[in-house]
């Protein structure tokens, strides 16, 4: 069981620091079709060499590393009671090395575990079959893009799109209705699993089981291979684009699965996975435990100098077709003054210290003083991946959190405590947007998924707070040269998210009409 855990181990490396080739090669794909001069062209960019850095680090491409769920198929006979001892400890090494960033929670009390492991996780399905090897596939699927699932119910009503009925129409409104909602939210470009019929239990399970599929396979039901190349192309039509900056890439896969349902239920569930679509699996010989073959093409058999190529040879790389942009640079703390000189589509470059602030924290301020002086100060919703060792604490990991979720504090928080920018991704809403205009204040979104990239401009921890709270939770102060990212929120009112979501919207509506008859 030694080399089993060993095998398990170098699973779990390679799914969280390396892209399987096929995803490669869709983000190749979508880069292709982006003007390089937008701003999704530059997320896209920034994507492709945060995925460079993380295969030449062997460090998390991005610092949430999800729930793990693992799908395990065994040859009869096999101890599963042992394989799973060998899996919990591959994990919990996995975590201490910094591959792993501790994500298991008590549902309760909010206590972090510190090694991944804890009742129901990490999520292991076992399956027995007449085969001889032990088939172990991994999927790292981060908060954000988990947050946007979404499970439809039909028939229903959607926005834009009226009525969808208990047919194959139906069935394709809802998924588009699903990459509508999703917005920049869930890191997009993303890709999408779905799952019709079961029960809502099952049809979630089937479709996270669709993400699985190779992105270049066949569905072998002719409808659904249908369904899957017209959402794919129909998605794309809506002009969220990357990280919802609006563009021409929006999705990259979509892949579809049917069971049977009973007479009075009829669940469309959707799988949203992000950009970072980490998966991998490997077949591991059953007397040895050593890895025999690996079951979805490795990272590193796709170069990456492919994906940067491609915003080089694409169609739209004219940087004639893009709006000039402003790059503004900021050292920390910043006035008031600086702030209000901000647009949305601005570049901010900042210098200085900035401090990490997710849930916990922001539940905490609202009723508390805060550890330090915050007035002029920058917020970054992120939770990073962070060692010790006898110099001090390394950021290994430091990409952005969705911030959507700090919309009931972060506009009483900023007039509270006078903090001037925030920083995170996906955008936020009016309660926000109109805090920031009250008060002089910036959202910035920065690229989500680009954990090494972010991590490289941070250059020291200059101290933590309320370790209490967990490694991710933690205020952590860091001092960062050259944090770049994009005003999406400004103090005048303007939302760039507002704006594609209502673009976005008017598209919707143009795929009303029956299209599956």
């Amino acid at each position: 069981m030694h080399q089993f855990e060993e095998s398990v181990y170098e699973l779990i490396v390679e799914a969280s620091t390396k892209l399987p080739g096929d995803v490669r090669r869709a983000v190749n794909r979508g880069r292709a079709l982006e003007n390089r001069a937008t701003r999704a062209g530059l997320a896209m960019s920034t994507i492709a060499q945060n995925i460079r850095m993380a295969e030449e680090q062997v460090s998390p491409i991005c610092q949430d590393t999800g729930m793990l769920t693992f799908i395990v198929h065994t040859p009869v006979g096999a101890n599963q009671i042992e394989m799973k001892k060998a899996i919990y400890a591959a994990v919990k090494r996995a975590t201490k090395e910094g591959k792993l960033r501790s994500n298991s929670v008590d549902s309760l009390t909010g206590a972090n575990s510190g090694d991944n492991l804890g009742p129901g996780t990490p999520v292991i399905h076992f399956e027995q079959w007449e085969q001889d090897g032990i088939d172990i596939r991994l999927i790292l699927k981060g908060g954000g893009c988990e947050n946007k699932n979404i499970q439809y119910s039909l028939p229903t009503e959607l926005e834009g799109l009226g009525r969808a009925g208990r047919d194959l129409d139906g069935i394709r409104k809802c998924i588009l209705h699903a990459v509508y909602q999703a917005q920049g939210q869930g890191c997009s470009a993303g890709f999408l699993g779905v799952g019709i019929g079961g029960d809502r239990t099952t049809g979630y399970e089937l479709a996270k089981q669709q993400l699985f599929r190779p992105l270049d396979d066949v569905n072998p039901n002719p409808d659904l291979d249908r369904l899957e190349r017209y959402i794919l192309e129909t998605a794309n039509q809506l002009g969220i684009g990357t990280m919802g900056f609006g563009g021409e890439v929006t999705l990259l896969g979509c892949k579809i699965g049917a069971i049977n349902r009973l007479p009075a239920s009829f669940f469309v569930s959707v799988a949203y996975n992000c950009w970072a679509f980490r998966r991998q699996g490997v077949e591991i010989d059953p007397a040895t435990g050593a890895i025999r073959e690996w079951l979805y093409e490795r990272g590193s058999e796709v170069p990456v100098e492919e994906l940067e190529e491609a915003i080089e040879t694409g169609a739209a790389s004219e940087e004639s077709q893009a709006p000039a942009r402003r790059e503004i640079m900021l050292h920390t703390p910043v006035t008031e003054e600086q702030i209000r000189s901000l647009r949305v589509g601005d570049v901010v470059v900042i210098h200085g210290e900035m401090h990490t602030g997710r849930d916990a924290l922001h539940k905490y301020l609202m009723d508390h003083d805060a550890p330090l002086d915050l007035n002029g100060a920058v917020i970054y919703h992120c939770g990073p991946v962070m060692l010790k060792d006898d110099e001090g604490w390394h950021v290994k990991a430091a990409g952005p959190t969705t911030s959507i979720r700090e919309e009931p504090y972060q506009g009483d928080i900023m007039k509270k405590f006078g903090i001037r920018a925030v920083i995170g991704k996906g955008g936020m809403g009016p309660k926000t947007l109109a805090a920031l205009k009250e008060h002089g204040g910036v959202y910035l979104n920065a690229i989500g998924g680009a954990a090494q990239y972010y991590a490289e401009c941070i250059k020291k921890v200059n101290g933590v707070d309320f370790m209490e709270f967990g490694v991710p939770e933690a205020m952590w102060h860091l001092e960062v040269e050259g944090f770049a990212a994009i005003v999406t929120m400004d103090s005048h009112g303007d939302s760039l998210h507002e704006g594609v979501e209502k673009d976005s919207l008017m598209k919707l509506a143009a795929f009303k009409e029956p299209v599956f008859k």
